[in-house]
């Protein structure tokens, strides 16, 4: 028996990528999958239904449930039939895997308004409406049976959100807000048994390849361990989707068989002053502050 056994689980952008190997190794699991992916480009343009329907012939195939949705995840109706799709079809719902994204990179100088709302709007908006609507459900259950549930968010924030990456100011954004909703989410939601987590995914994706200079360094090594192979990073989805996991408000850093765990924003020095500063004394106080920002290797 899987250590996902009897539990439903909906994964976003569950077509290709990370998405699909999280969405096969969850099955795998024993869990029952609602497979969600517009099958949109990289850029988040064009419609392809197939993707997510491939995902679920590999899921039955092998002798797992799974369920295709092709509804885009940032969409408020869309995202609350996704929830409803697997509550209807499995009966219930026990985990939101959000994985769904696109990329649009430029500088600051380049960056469109087009480029930056439709990120922002796929990542950010993408995992406050299934998160909303899921929460909406468990908060229901909870409330009917008069005990928490035991449900798992898991969602996907970056190295760019969490450190912050040149040339991808809307997508670290995005990123970034993630990493705070998560928290907030986390401690909303654990009186109802509603566990919420992100990971930051360090792996060979349609996305990461775009990134100039990167493709290269991602790349497998013939008889090497394969890093950078997005299959690394789903059994750490997995068991924070399992009932026996207690982490919560937790955001882990994964890259081939290394996991970072972070703490978020921390105080890394403290300057005390009796009354209101003077420029002066800020001079004094805040004058040896770094000049740049520790510098970010997605690969490292």
């Amino acid at each position: 028996m899987g250590s996902l056994e009897g539990r439903v689980a909906v994964v976003t952008g569950a077509g290709r990528g990370l998405g699909r190997e999280h969405a096969l190794l969850l099955a795998a699991e024993g869990a029952k999958v609602v497979v969600n992916d517009p099958g949109v480009g990289g850029d988040g343009q064009g419609t392809d239904a197939g993707p997510a329907h491939d995902v679920v012939a590999e899921i039955t195939a092998a002798g797992g449930q799974a369920v295709a949705d092709t509804g885009y995840a940032n969409d408020f109706t869309a995202a609350k039939a996704l929830i409803d799709r697997a509550v209807d079809t499995f009966g219930d719902l026990h985990v939101l895997v959000n994985n769904a994204g696109i990329t649009h990179d430029a500088t600051l100088v380049k960056m469109t308004e087009a480029a930056w709302d439709s990120v922002i709007s796929v990542h950010l908006k993408g995992h406050f409406a299934t998160l909303h609507h899921a929460a909406a459900h468990w908060r229901k259950r909870a409330k009917e049976a008069g005990a928490p549930v035991s449900a798992s968010v898991v969602n996907t924030s970056s190295g760019s959100g969490l450190r912050g990456s040149p040339g991808q100011l809307n997508y670290a954004a995005a990123k970034a807000g993630i990493a705070a909703m998560t928290v907030v989410a986390a401690r909303e939601l654990e009186r109802y048994g509603v566990r919420v987590n992100a990971i930051a995914p360090v792996a060979r994706t349609r996305m990461t390849l775009e990134t100039p200079g990167l493709a290269a360094r991602l790349a497998a090594r013939e008889g090497e361990f394969d890093r950078w192979d997005p299959a690394n990073i789903s059994p750490v989805v997995a068991w924070l989707a399992t009932e026996e996991c207690t982490a919560n408000a937790q955001m882990l850093m994964v890259r081939g068989g290394r996991i970072d765990v972070y703490d978020g924003w921390t105080v890394r020095e403290t300057h005390q002053h009796e009354g209101r500063w003077s420029l002066d004394g800020l001079r004094t106080a805040l004058g040896g502050l770094p000049t740049a920002p520790p510098t970010l290797d997605p690969a490292a």
